[in-house]
């Protein structure tokens, strides 16, 4: 659906929101309009149709869906030629080069499309992914672990994921053999291998978001 704004000042970046009705996406809409720079022209959910987007005129759109559609959603609008700001989590590495060569391939002469993927825009996440990646380098042993409350559809999550790959190329820039590690049975409970570093994901009522970040050396652990 269609968000009317009569009267906007020129010079706005008109933004639109895919997602709109989820929490991230209310969120999303709340502050462009709470922002004298920014023009909300289209709030779409799950069955609206991606082309309103092009035909509300946005200059950027954003994204907060679920992984299942996400990557679908950032080909539409980059065939569009719309910007897109991606919060959505479940991108792999196979996929952001699939879109990368999208990208490439469908630029034409309209000049680049920019797509940012975020996976976290909260500046605690963001400090502890850089911190953590900094710290890797000193440590033999390195784990991750994320806690979401259960609504959440993707484990392990798209931050905890991102964090763990950070810390493996610190520690390959390094020259670390990988952390210690005696397993040979039952591995499906040492969690997700991500690069090496083991991911673990809890999913309990009454949480939000949390990420602890495990590093250890003989003799001491932090």
């Amino acid at each position: 659906m269609t968000e009317e704004n009569v009267g906007a000042p020129s010079g706005t970046i008109k933004v639109a929101v895919l997602g709109a009705r989820g929490r991230m996406g209310r969120t999303v809409c709340a502050a462009v309009e709470a922002a004298a720079d920014l023009e909300l022209v289209a709030s779409l959910d799950a069955g609206d149709d991606l082309a309103e987007v092009a035909r509300a005129g946005a200059d950027v759109a954003v994204d907060f869906t679920v992984p299942s559609v996400t990557e679908g959603n950032v080909r539409a609008m980059v065939e569009a030629g719309v910007h897109t700001v991606v919060g959505t989590t479940g991108w792999t590495e196979q996929r952001l080069e699939d879109l990368r060569n999208h990208i490439a391939s469908t630029a034409g002469g309209r000049g680049p499309v920019g797509v940012l993927i975020a996976p976290n825009f909260g500046l605690s996440a963001v400090l502890a992914m850089t911190f953590a990646a900094k710290a890797a380098r000193y440590f033999e042993s390195a784990e991750v672990v994320e806690l979401h409350h259960p609504g959440k559809v993707d484990a392990p999550s798209g931050t905890a994921r991102h964090t763990a790959a950070a810390i493996a190329r610190s520690r390959r820039d390094a020259g670390l053999d990988a952390s210690p590690d005696a397993t040979e049975t039952g591995f499906e409970a040492r969690g997700a291998d991500v690069d090496g570093v083991r991911v673990h994901a809890v999913r309990l009522r009454g949480l939000v978001a949390h990420e602890e970040i495990l590093f250890g050396n003989e003799g001491s652990s932090s």
